[in-house]
């Protein structure tokens, strides 16, 4: 595998790892009735807030980053493009989106806004890289 294909696997883990957290903290699976919440249909959820709202918002964000992410390194990978570039943008936009999801559930909408800024200066040298 190369190094560039670990990222793509590394973000995928991620964006899993954020969708399982939402999931459990939108139930609270960790009481008993959160617990069976989250084994049931989940027809009937209350809408999430707080700290539920913004896991599901990061792992919304996390999965359609990862998307636009998953898309560049793959077209790189295929394409045989050997820029340094490619690879930094990835390694940017993996530790940018880390950081993202940290200060995300730790609700710092400003510093929020400015992280993902720098994981979309990630995928723009992945871009500069293909070229």
């Amino acid at each position: 595998m190369t190094e560039l294909l670990m990222w793509v696997a590394v973000m995928a883990v991620v964006s899993w790892l954020t969708l399982i957290a939402a999931s459990l903290i939108s139930t609270r699976a960790w009481s008993l009735r959160g617990l069976q919440r989250s084994m049931g249909n989940r027809d009937q959820l209350p809408e999430p807030a707080g700290l539920a709202g913004r896991a599901a918002r990061t792992a919304r964000n996390t999965l359609e980053n990862f998307v636009l992410f998953a898309a560049l390194a793959l077209t790189a990978h295929a394409s045989g493009a050997t820029s340094p570039w490619v690879l930094f943008g990835a390694q940017v936009f993996v530790g940018a989106r880390l950081v993202f999801i940290a200060v995300y559930y730790a609700g710092v909408p400003y510093l929020r806004t400015g992280v993902w800024l720098v994981s979309v200066v990630g995928l723009g040298l992945m871009l500069c890289g293909l070229f």
